[in-house]
């Protein structure tokens, strides 16, 4: 019988293939990484002493660098144990506890005849790309060069030439025995309201839509003629094709930040991330220029289940738009849309092109280091909202600034989630009181202003300072101890969150994957954890217990430092770390010091970072450089200062409940 994809995703996403395989192969215990689903062994398909074979749970696949094969759960099964493909599925369906589907046929005719329309859309295909080829492809081929596009980007994209002819497509496919109704049912025709149907794309350049398994599903068509009465059109809605459900480019994306190939750098710019930029032509040129991460909308705006999609990739894409009036508005637009959707961990940013330019513009003579540049400087979801309200006018009565807080209150709460919601509420507090600091002092003339309209504080110390002056910003960041990384301060967080998973272990199940890629700066805590992450992987979940972990620890010689750390968090009166506090309260008290202990660490690189940028702008002379990074350096700074006010806030927090192992529901 014929399975549906959705069955075949749903089971395959429910078990990971490092448990098909683990029952052929030893896993190398120097190579192979648990705590992220990274296996490594010797090869089952061929002879070798040294492991060569790898395989990730993450992508769901397996690939040999030794001998080449690669494949998923079911590959693996039928290549390796000679199973038929129906058999795969079926171990693969009892290993995830999904019951097989029944037979259905009107669902198996249905799934036969879309069988039917991919074949005649990859027909299709072929006859654009050889078309392109042929005396009548010549101008497209021309204005492909202009664009400066070469022959193996072409041929990679699969891009065609429809003839400027009502039936050239429609006979072609005829004389193929391919019916009236698969034609139409394509969409290649337009057939309603004309007494004979005709080809939808006339005198167009081609561009294939395939699906996320790389299947020819639609076409989008770029008009040769000026005056075609649209620029871009696309395939309309066929049984094939939702376009508000697929995303340009999706599959050679996905393969790329999933490695191994071109995109397999994992850099925020390249690899590490997913571009969604707004045309075909973007996605290619940035292909081009070596950047195969970007996918595009289908020339509307984004949609929540493209966003969905794009989430299915990375947990916080970067949505790029151009810097025009037109493409903030729609960055705006796309802000809302995600607004309602975020969670702990999945986000958006904002990548703003110069004004005028498009991805193509900035990669076609230099490169992808001008389109790396805009990359690295894309904004955070709540900076984007942010900046967004406050260039909206002047704030200079208390009725203004009422009505931006009512605003910017408004928006965030159609967060679904409790606690991002809380958080960005908390966000908005502390910038708005940042923001309405009613006076600044003046350093030329000791004279006390407020500041009003578009207006930052500290920019016009900045740019007073210059670029020879101490900057009093910079001074204030220095002191900031998020920011300096205050020893004792970093300590005790670190010492939280190391108890806390020794003392609750069982925190371990929900968030492994999180706990896991914890970065300690302590050596001793790093040696410790690296226990902790061993022990765990040696034990089913429910036998994941305090004392078999305690004991485990005590034997490696970790008793000592336990003992320190316990006796550190109790000092600072930190009981949520401790045996005797409620899990619901030691999950909460967890969560908040991984926070502060991630929001610290991000705060040190920036100062870095804003620090050598700035040397570098002062030993050449850029005034206006130092201006904007000062005013970055600020923000850095006023981030510090939110951050140890949260701290200071919580700290101490459990003497205020003070529940303990058992009393979390008296």
């Amino acid at each position: 019988m014929r399975f549906s994809n959705t069955f075949l995703d749903d089971i395959r996403d429910r078990v990971p293939i490092s448990n098909v395989i683990a029952r052929r192969v030893s896993w190398d215990k120097r190579k192979t990484n648990v705590s992220r689903g990274d296996y490594w062994a010797c090869c089952p398909f061929h002879g070798e002493k040294s492991p060569s074979f790898h395989c990730e749970d993450r992508k769901g696949r397996y690939h040999c660098f030794g001998c080449g094969v690669t494949g998923d759960h079911f590959r693996f099964l039928t290549e390796l144990e000679g199973l038929s493909f129906p058999e795969a599925v079926q171990q693969i369906a009892d290993m995830a506890g999904v019951p097989m589907p029944l037979a259905d046929p009107v669902m198996e005719k249905r799934e036969k005849e879309r069988g039917s329309l991919i074949d005649v859309m990859e027909m299709a295909t072929q006859f654009f790309q050889d078309q392109l080829q042929t005396a009548n492809g010549a101008r497209a081929r021309a204005y492909l060069r202009d664009r400066g596009l070469t022959g193996r980007t072409i041929e990679t994209f699969r891009l065609g030439y429809a003839p400027d002819s009502r039936n050239a497509l429609k006979e072609f496919l005829a004389g193929k025995g391919v019916t009236k109704e698969q034609i139409e049912a394509c969409g290649l025709v337009v057939h309603e309201n004309v007494p004979v149907s005709y080809d939808r794309f006339r005198d167009r350049i081609m561009f294939p839509i395939l699906s996320s398994r790389e299947k020819v599903i639609a076409f989008g068509g770029r008009a040769m003629s000026s005056d075609a009465p649209a620029k871009y059109l696309n395939s309309n809605e066929t049984e094939l094709f939702h376009k508000g459900n697929v995303l340009y480019n999706f599959a050679r994306a996905r393969r790329a930040i999933q490695g191994p190939g071109r995109g397999d750098a994992q850099d925020e710019n390249a690899g590490g991330t997913i571009i969604a930029v707004e045309g075909y032509m973007d996605v290619i040129a940035l292909y081009q220029a070596g950047i195969e991460n970007a996918v595009a909308p289908l020339g509307t705006a984004l949609t929540e289940n493209q966003l969905e999609l794009l989430w299915k990739m990375v947990p916080q894409p970067v949505l790029c738009f151009d810097g025009d009036g037109a493409g903030i508005r729609a960055a705006n637009r796309a802000a809302e849309l995600a607004l309602p959707h975020l969670k702990p961990g999945r986000s958006v940013r904002f990548a703003l092109l110069p004004d005028g330019k498009d991805p193509d513009d900035l990669v076609r003579d230099d490169g992808r280091a001008p389109f790396d540049k805009v990359m690295s400087q894309a904004k955070p979801l709540s900076e984007m909202l942010w900046s967004r309200e406050i260039n909206t006018g002047k704030f200079d009565t208390p009725e203004a600034r009422a009505e931006l807080e009512a605003r910017l209150k408004q928006l965030v709460a159609v967060i679904a989630d409790e606690n991002v919601r809380r958080h960005y509420q908390q966000d908005i507090r502390d910038r708005l009181n940042v923001f309405f600091q009613p006076q600044f002092q003046n350093r030329n003339n000791g004279e006390r202003r407020g500041f009003s309209g578009n207006s930052r504080p500290g920019r016009d110390n900045a740019v007073k300072a210059g670029p020879k002056s101490p900057s009093l910003i910079s001074d204030r960041l220095a002191r900031s101890g998020p920011v300096r990384g205050h020893r004792d301060n970093t300590a005790l967080r670190e010492s939280v969150l190391a108890l806390t998973i020794v003392n609750h272990p069982s925190l371990m199940i929900d968030d492994y994957d999180e706990i896991a890629a914890i970065d300690y700066d302590s050596r001793e805590l790093k040696q410790l954890w690296s226990a902790v992450l061993g022990a765990a992987a040696a034990v089913a979940g429910p036998h994941l217990t305090r004392e078999y972990l305690t004991e485990r620890l005590e034997f490696e010689g970790f008793a000592p430092l336990i003992k320190n750390l316990d006796q550190q968090v109790r000092n600072a009166r930190l009981w949520t770390a401790t045996e005797e506090a409620a899990m619901e309260d030691a999950r909460e008290g967890y969560r908040q010091a991984l926070a502060f202990h991630k929001r610290a660490k991000a705060l040190r690189r920036q100062k870095m970072e804003l620090e050598r940028e700035i040397a570098l702008a002062t030993e050449a002379g850029d005034g206006e450089a130092i201006v904007q990074l000062m005013r970055a350096q600020q923000e850095v700074h006023f981030e510090g200062v939110r951050l140890e006010n949260q701290e200071a806030i919580i700290d101490g927090f459990g003497v205020l409940s003070g529940r303990v192992k058992g009393a979390a529901n008296h």
